[in-house]
């Protein structure tokens, strides 16, 4: 140990404040309460999620170092914004983990991962349904969960944390431009659900080919853009770098 810990400074009770503050810093993000490029004042945050000035200027540099936030010159914190290009880059790099994480997966996955990814789909396609059905804050939630949790079983058996912690980045970078999409009801549930089955269907046959050129489509048709594979295929119908709206 480099240096000792406070016998009063209740390290452990700080991080979890930390922990909470950023969770629901990231969640306001992601469901579009906190907009793209916003600035984050620390005073009107701590009366809006509580804490002291020094865990809620913590939790915005944890989410800098995830992508949401980003530190402006003035030693302030704005939203990171929310282009189409930004969504293109995003796409690209979540893309890239996700495939070869998949194709380990794939490779050395055991009965235990299988039965993972079948009860997760189980479970997104229930939730999926709940959110068509009736869309509401709780139901989007619980669908954002189950697709986070989808998406984390299918690559769980890579045997990988470094891996599995790059996914977690880049999908939470991914998720407010899913929301924004839910919100505005431009999902295709029906696709979704299609590409999602033969998805799954070709993971639990093992088709590693086939596995990895439907996630990829999958993450590309999510988001209205072209294959994700390849830099210069990536852009849909709209190639402008404007804002996403939502």
């Amino acid at each position: 140990m480099l240096f000792k810990r406070s016998e009063t400074g209740g390290t452990k009770d700080g991080d979890t404040v930390v922990a909470m503050l950023a969770a629901a810093l990231r969640r306001d993000i992601s469901f579009g309460a906190l907009l793209p490029d916003q600035k984050l004042k620390i005073e009107a945050l701590r009366q809006r999620y509580g804490g002291s000035n020094h865990s809620m200027r913590e939790s915005l540099r944890l989410l800098s170092a995830e992508g949401l936030v980003e530190a402006t010159a003035q030693r302030g914190f704005r939203v990171t914004s929310a282009t189409q290009e930004d969504l293109r880059d995003i796409c690209l790099v979540r893309g890239e983990v996700e495939k070869i994480a998949l194709g380990l997966a794939i490779a050395q996955g055991d009965t235990a991962w299988e039965g993972r990814v079948v009860a997760a789909h189980h479970a997104l396609g229930k939730a999926e349904r709940a959110v068509a059905g009736a869309p509401d804050d709780l139901t989007a939630l619980e669908w954002d969960e189950a697709c986070r949790a989808f998406s984390h079983a299918l690559i769980s058996g890579c045997g990988s944390p470094r891996l599995m912690d790059l996914h977690r980045k880049f999908f939470d970078q991914s998720r407010r431009f899913r929301l924004a999409l839910l919100r505005e009801g431009r999902l295709d549930f029906a696709g979704r659900a299609a590409r999602r089955d033969g998805l799954l269907q070709a993971v639990l046959d093992r088709q590693q080919d086939r596995a990895i050129a439907l996630l990829d489509a999958d993450i590309a048709a999510d988001f209205g853009l072209g294959a994700v594979g390849a830099v210069g295929a990536v852009g849909g119908a709209d190639a402008s770098s404007g804002p996403v709206p939502g």
